[in-house]
């Protein structure tokens, strides 16, 4: 039976999750997606070695103890209207989109009729995950790719449409590991999103409706320049520097909460945090 107002669920993953060990990010997943009784389907669209990596990915959940996970593994825009993929989507209870290149999820499965399937899931209740290039995917603009360990510049990042699971913000991932600060303030300031959300490794932001909870053994940078004073984007060549000020910027590890709705951290102790670092 389907809530009359089912939670909307997404666990967003930095990449290089543990499957190894407790598996304590895809443990979660399970878990929101129904534990022993969940059926999960697998997307692998962003891979090249969709049998391998969907394959590993059934062994993990499987060991967790899902009822049921299963491959769609979608190599055309023809394959996205496969009746056998469209009738798992419509048993799951979660989706996992797995790694690889994001601009192949979005070009083999945006405005198809999987597409809109797993759209009208989400909205009766089914948790969507994704890892890498599953997470990139999320919000309705994503970063397609882009230069890492750089300060921010409009030509390090290219921009385009993502399939809209979370609009009016950015996502990064291995966030840390590769040094993206400079690129996800650059996306921030060429999109209209205001908030940016780069995620580290083994790592995940639970989004559940309106509040993220952050799980792993990283952190998540969240750029917030919703009050930003000045940013030189209408000033400069392609070529040169950005600069912002006035935004805000947090670090939130494990069991920290963050409000989408009032942009507010919410510490362990269940108390909001007024306080926060200003970038530039």
């Amino acid at each position: 039976m389907v809530e009359s107002n089912p939670k909307r669920q997404l666990v967003i993953i930095g990449g290089a999750e543990d499957k190894e060990g407790d598996c304590q990010i895809l443990r979660d997943f399970v878990r929101r997606a129904g534990g022993t009784k969940a059926y999960i389907v697998i997307m692998t669209a962003a891979t090249e070695l969709p049998r391998e990596v969907g394959e590993n990915y059934i062994r993990v959940f499987e060991r967790l103890g899902a009822e049921n996970a299963r491959i769609i593994d979608t190599e055309t825009r023809e394959d996205a209207s496969s009746s056998t993929a469209l009738e798992a989507i419509h048993k799951a209870t979660g989706v996992f989109f797995t790694g690889g290149d994001q601009a192949r999820i979005t070009s083999i499965l945006k405005g198809t009729e999987i597409d809109t399937a797993i759209h009208q899931r989400f909205s009766e209740g089914v948790v969507i995950a994704g890892t890498s290039a599953g997470a990139a995917v999320m919000p309705d603009v994503m970063i397609v790719e882009g230069d890492s360990e750089t300060h921010p510049r409009i030509e390090t990042v290219e921009m385009g449409p993502g399939l809209g699971f979370l609009p009016g913000v950015v996502i990064d991932q291995h966030f840390s590991q590769r040094g993206r600060l400079g690129r996800l303030i650059s996306a921030l300031i060429l999109q209209p999103a205001v908030l940016g959300f780069g995620i580290d490794e083994n790592t995940a932001m639970v989004v559940t409706d309106n509040q993220i909870e952050i799980i792993g053994e990283g952190a998540v940078t969240i750029v917030d320049e919703s009050e930003a004073t000045y940013n030189n984007m209408d000033e400069i060549l392609k070529d040169e520097s950005l600069a912002i000020c006035g935004a805000k910027l947090h670090i939130l590890p494990h069991g920290f909460k963050f409000d989408l709705k009032t942009r507010q951290p919410i510490l362990n102790n269940g108390s909001v945090a007024n306080i926060s670092v200003a970038v530039g």
